[in-house]
């Protein structure tokens, strides 16, 4: 099984937990986030080390509040490529549209090209508004289909995202490009140079190595599109039962439309958070504030309509779930060694899983916490699974 390790890169806190602060009440200095990005390399570094395969980054703009403070993920990336031997580096995820597509394929194929094939392209269409109003050239915010009034953003993003996943796939792969679509036409019309008419555009650099796209499956809409364009595909913060729904269903779709059949665990990967201690009671309690802090910050987007409800359906938006709750619904694993893997083997049995990576840095846990999570389930709990 390919072991990863994700981190969202916040800021380490020393207040994380339910109630007070309101998350848009702090105001880290640029001190702080700069020593969060230096400890997030360090971690890295450490994941290749420690022997993991993947060390996945994240993209995100402005948060003075501390949450997630890496705005280029492919610059983190190469510099840690040039810290490590075999580790693969890539982004959950490259907020795509925050991007001009040809700018999000040259900086990935220089970061695969330099690392010797070590990049994943990790894309997905954002979280934010405030990120992405500010990033669009076009206007584009985000929206969740869950929420009626978010509805229209949701469908204009999944459009724009998509025209330019196909901008970004041909111009990684195509000698020579051209495109006329909705959002883009490439290249633009008439530009004369050196004499001639510019008709077709060609990526320099292009990657030199194979490549893999990854990107987040969370709702019916995307896990329909995924594998029929050749995304892997990336599950997280869902209740089990939804989880191997969508896999299964990727798996379906991948075959039809790739005249394949995949294993049970190709193309795909599990997310989960962890929490090993020496007890239960122990992982209980140093797990709390940093689960509690991450609702704080992303139940507001909407991010619960991964758990069950009662009546065996997704729950409606706006819920911000207890550490009981997310243990329930196994979105976080936490416990001793055994208990852990007692979980993941549950995972493993269920979904064929052979693409794990865990979140191992809380919101607001010290670097130091992820640095020995990440070593623990490495040493203590990989050991256990069969």
């Amino acid at each position: 099984m390919k072991l990863g390790a994700f981190l969202f890169g916040g800021v380490e806190m020393t207040d994380a937990g339910a109630g007070l602060p309101n998350p848009m009440d702090r105001r880290y200095d640029n001190a702080h986030c700069w020593d969060a990005t230096l400890k997030y390399i360090d971690a890295g570094i450490e994941a290749d080390r420690l022997g993991y395969d993947s060390f996945w980054t994240t993209e995100h703009h402005f948060q003075y509040e501390g949450y997630e403070v890496i705005p280029n993920g492919l610059l983190i990336s190469t510099w840690i490529a040039a810290k490590t031997n075999t580790v693969k580096l890539g982004a959950m995820f490259n907020v795509v549209p925050q991007w001009n597509p040809l700018k999000l394929a040259e900086d990935f194929a220089t970061l695969h090209n330099l690392s010797g094939g070590r990049g994943l392209l990790g894309v997905g269409r954002g979280t934010v508004p405030r990120e992405l109003l500010h990033l669009n050239n076009d206007h584009v915010s985000i929206g969740s289909a869950d929420n009626p009034d978010q509805a229209a953003d949701d469908a204009r993003n999944r459009e724009w995202f998509e025209e330019a996943m196909e901008v970004i796939r041909m111009s990684l792969t195509t000698e020579r490009f051209s495109h006329t679509g909705k959002f883009f036409q490439l290249p633009v019309p008439g530009i004369a140079d050196r004499g001639t008419t510019v008709t077709e555009l060609t990526l320099v650099p292009r990657p030199i190595y194979p490549f893999e796209i990854w990107q987040p499956a969370t709702s019916p809409a995307t896990v329909e599109y995924v594998p029929t364009v050749g995304h892997s595909a990336v599950f997280w913060n869902q209740h089990p039962t939804f989880i191997k729904r969508m896999w299964d269903r990727y798996g379906e779709l991948h075959d039809q439309h790739h005249a394949t059949t995949l294993a049970a665990g190709d193309k795909r990967m599990l997310v989960v958070a962890v929490r090993i201690e020496d007890t239960y009671e122990a992982a209980v309690r140093t797990a709390r504030p940093g689960h509690d802090e991450f609702w704080k910050f992303l139940g507001p987007y909407g991010w619960s309509r991964g758990y069950m409800g009662p009546d065996g359906r997704p729950v409606g938006p706006g819920l911000i779930p207890t550490l009981e709750q997310s243990i329930d619904q196994r979105t976080i694993l936490v416990g001793t060694p055994e208990q852990v893997a007692a979980q993941v083997q549950e995972y493993r049995d269920l979904l064929g899983v052979e693409n794990l990576t865990i979140y191992p840095h809380l919101v607001g846990d010290p670097y130091a916490k992820a640095v020995e999570q990440m070593a623990r389930f490495k040493h203590e709990v990989m050991p256990l699974l069969s």
